[in-house]
């Protein structure tokens, strides 16, 4: 089995997307971690706040399988892959990371994620694996957030809901 890691986002209905994904996730992989759903700004357009939570699973599911999966659990909530890429979106689900695997090159998956970078990604998946290494920097996932510039900002959570 395969500890993944995974970035969830919504700023379309947030609240019930990511409550509903979480359930899938739950009804497909077992007991998960979850993050609190935090509440940031858009980046890279104008729009909706969104809300970010993080998700840790265990798997064996090879990580092309897993990356089609949650590209159908996306689909399924209505993710639009016709606008810009910085866009309004009902469910975003990346994996930031597949146990100590790093995938860099051709085509849409980077492991780690990129984003990795922005504390919406980041601080989540810090409050439930802060002792995950990252397999570049093999730091903590606590160490980097601690090490974040916005590490000690104050953050909104909110709670997810049924749809």
């Amino acid at each position: 089995m395969t500890t993944a890691l995974l970035s969830l986002g919504s700023n379309l209905q947030p609240q019930q997307h990511l409550h509903a994904a979480v359930e899938a996730l739950r009804a497909r992989f077992g007991a998960i971690a979850v993050s609190a759903a935090y509440r940031t700004a858009a980046v890279g357009f104008d729009g909706p706040d969104f809300l970010n939570n993080a998700v840790a699973i265990e798997t064996d599911l090879p990580l092309q399988t897993l990356d089609d999966w949650l590209h159908a659990l996306e689909d399924a909530h209505g993710r639009d892959r016709s606008g810009p890429r910085f866009s309004d979106r009902t469910l975003d689900i990346d994996v930031v990371f597949y146990g100590d695997l790093i995938v860099e090159g051709p085509g849409h998956l980077r492991i780690p994620r990129p984003e990795l970078k922005h504390a919406f990604v980041l601080k989540p998946l810090a409050d439930i694996a802060p002792d995950f290494r990252d397999p570049v920097s093999g730091l903590t996932l606590e160490a980097l957030w601690r090490a974040h510039r916005q590490f000690g900002e104050p953050f909104d959570t909110m709670e997810l809901v049924p749809v």
